[in-house]
């Protein structure tokens, strides 16, 4: 028996015509090769769907068909959360191959395709001796719920990450979007808006008023800084921006960006994150202010604007 010895692993050569060794050798390092470029290209497209902030990382992780789950990752620490995991196997899979150590679950709301995966999350993480999950959330209707929270409400990720809870209600009563930042750090943060606010857009008024939604998109997220990153719960992009066109065709920000996320969406990327900047100059339902939303709503109040244009989007 002969050896192939590289940096102390010794692999055994069975013994026998140099041509046959050197085949085995060749299957071997092709083996090898495979395995490693295998390995590269699962890191290069996981960093298709990572946003690196510093100490913070946020991972996408599209669930359903057309959801957002996030990973929410202290990176000095490996401490993470996870914001609506509704598909808790593949929230799993990212903490087993980071090695993370999943602490919290951060729910926009009670609808089932946000908050339906909380309880078969909390089971597996006991079924595979993980941590109990801190579950978090503005309304008794989320499933597994642990802490009940309210606007101004704070909290943890790791030792760096701060959470705040803003108060939306209008998609759902008790919906709360998650301000994160970085401790002791001038980096823009990142706001997990749900269903309030989406890129171009903001959800149904299923159980709150055109007054709540202002309030929630004009008095609240409008007012964090202009670089905040925009993660949304849904793929609604493309339509959102649409539709925007059909309020404002003139608007030369919106149909520039409706190019640019048709490109990204064509290569099978996500719209997400967004930035708030990017909302106050093309999202019709943050410009209920402007001239030209109001006209074309035929008003100039700008809670009618905000009615009219939703009930527009509802049959768009």
């Amino acid at each position: 028996m002969r050896f192939l010895c590289s940096n102390a692993v010794c692999f055994p050569l069975k013994c026998g015509p140099p041509d046959f060794q050197s085949f085995e050798l060749y299957l071997f390092l092709n083996r090898f090769v495979f395995f490693f470029l295998i390995k590269v290209t699962t890191i290069l497209l996981s960093k298709l769907r990572t946003s690196l902030f510093g100490v913070m990382e946020v991972v996408i992780l599209p669930a359903l068909s057309d959801n957002y789950m996030y990973m929410v990752i202290d990176r000095a620490s490996n401490i993470c959360a996870v914001v609506d995991p509704v598909e808790p196997d593949k929230v799993l899979s990212v903490v087993k191959q980071r090695g993370l150590q999943l602490k919290s679950v951060l729910t926009t709301h009670h609808h089932s395709d946000h908050a339906g995966g909380n309880l078969d999350l909390i089971a597996k993480c006991k079924e595979q001796g993980l941590e109990a999950l801190s579950v978090y959330g503005g309304d008794d209707r989320i499933g597994g719920l642990t802490v009940t929270v309210s606007h101004g409400y704070k909290m943890k990720i790791g030792n760096n990450l701060t959470v705040q809870c803003l108060a939306t209600p209008c998609h759902t009563t008790g919906h709360i979007c998650y301000l994160v930042t970085e401790e002791n750090s001038t980096k823009e943060g990142a706001v997990f808006t749900g269903d309030t606010l989406f890129l171009g857009g903001c959800g149904r008024f299923f159980e709150g008023t055109a007054e709540q939604m202002f309030k929630a998109l004009i008095e609240t997220l409008s007012k964090l800084p202009t670089a905040t990153k925009v993660y949304c719960g849904h793929e609604y992009t493309v339509k959102n921006l649409e539709f925007g066109l059909t309020i404002e065709p003139k608007n030369e920000a919106l149909k520039h960006r409706l190019e640019a996320v048709k490109r990204l969406r064509a290569s099978n990327q996500p719209s997400v994150p967004g930035t708030i900047g990017e909302e106050l100059a093309t999202n019709p339902f943050m410009r209920v202010s402007e001239v030209d939303v109001l006209t074309h709503a035929k008003t100039t109040d700008p809670i009618k604007a905000m009615k009219i244009i939703r009930e527009e989007k509802d049959h768009f």
